[in-house]
Parts: C-alpha cells; structure tokens; sequence
C-alpha cells in the first residue's frame, strides 16, 4: 500500500539560529516534499530568544502569570 505520508516536522533554537542553518531546515523540508510527503512545518523561537524574553519579562515585574508568560513565549 502507497501513499502519501502526514509528517509533522518542528524546528527551533540552533536549528534556526542564523540563514544558514535555516536554508539547511528549508532544503531538509523541500526534499521531504519531492519524496511526496506532506509537510507541516511548525518553527519555534531561534537560538536563545525564549531565554531572552523570559529575562526581560523578569525585569519588568517579579510576578510572572503563567497565561501572561504563555503569550510572551508563544507570541514574542
């Protein structure tokens, strides 16, 4: 039995850190599809961006509600 597959593919941090570390994930995707697949691609915060968020966050208040730091990191 042949068909086509659903992969989900999830990137972030160092894999998307500068261009070309993010040309590598593209080519990486881009081979997935000439194979035939069907590609989600979900691309989370490059290198150190959540760490910075989160420090910046605690400079601003020492309260950090958990659905507030929730949009801050799923959001920028």
């Amino acid at each position: 039995m042949s068909g086509v597959a659903l992969v989900v593919q999830k990137f972030g941090g160092t894999s998307v850190a500068n261009p070309e570390r993010m040309r590598v994930v593209a080519d990486h995707v881009a081979r997935c599809q000439r194979r035939g697949d069907s590609v989600v691609l979900v691309i989370s915060a490059m290198g150190k961006e959540t760490d910075e968020l989160l420090h910046m966050a605690s400079q601003v208040s020492s309260v950090r509600p958990g659905r507030e730091m929730d949009m801050l990191i799923t959001a920028g």
